[in-house]
């Protein structure tokens, strides 16, 4: 399951961010760094990920 997040985050990293915290505040933090900046969102998402 963690290796399925992990390859959502590299592509979608909203939805990696959601099925890991939620609508918490950083799936928020996530949509904006994504939109703005799509690497920093993916890293971002990448970390919530393996932190869980």
């Amino acid at each position: 399951m963690d290796l399925l997040r992990i390859v959502i985050a590299l592509f979608l990293p909203p939805l990696a961010a959601f099925l890991t915290v939620g609508l918490g505040l950083h799936f928020w933090l996530n949509i904006l760094l994504t939109l703005f900046f799509f690497v920093p969102g993916m890293i971002h998402a990448l970390w919530l990920v393996v932190k869980k």
